[in-house]
């Protein structure tokens, strides 16, 4: 089992940057990680993905060109680096494992899910 935490999150203007960790409690050598996001009041929703090898990613159409997923396996930690932030971008972002996955733009093949951590972009 693996247990998932999130940071990096806050309160920035449009054009900022940010930069979310997601560190997990065991090996994430063998995971997916995925990150999605919750604006109030809509649905959870994809934004990247990086399949276990590390040698896939994806991305939301929204974000594509913005944000960049990555992985230190060594350290255990998946990150999300969001440039020019946009108001829209204002969501939790929840960090997702999926073992031995191919980086799933859904959020059912994730099993392992953090608690989410708020972003906030002000214009």
């Amino acid at each position: 089992q693996v247990q998932l935490v999130e940071s990096g999150g806050g309160s920035v203007q449009a054009g900022d940057s940010l930069r979310l960790s997601c560190v997990a409690s065991g090996r994430i050598a063998v995971y997916a990680m995925g990150w999605f996001r919750q604006a109030p009041g809509k649905e959870r929703e994809f934004v990247a993905a990086i399949n276990w090898s590390g040698n896939k990613l994806y991305y939301a159409d929204s974000v594509k060109g913005r944000f960049t997923i990555s992985r230190d396996n060594a350290k255990n930690t998946a990150y999300l680096q969001m440039n020019s932030l946009i108001p829209e971008d204002t969501a939790v972002y929840y960090c997702a494992a999926d073992q031995y996955g191919e980086g799933a733009t859904m959020a059912r093949p994730y099993k392992y899910w953090g608690q989410g951590t708020q972003v906030t972009v002000s214009s």
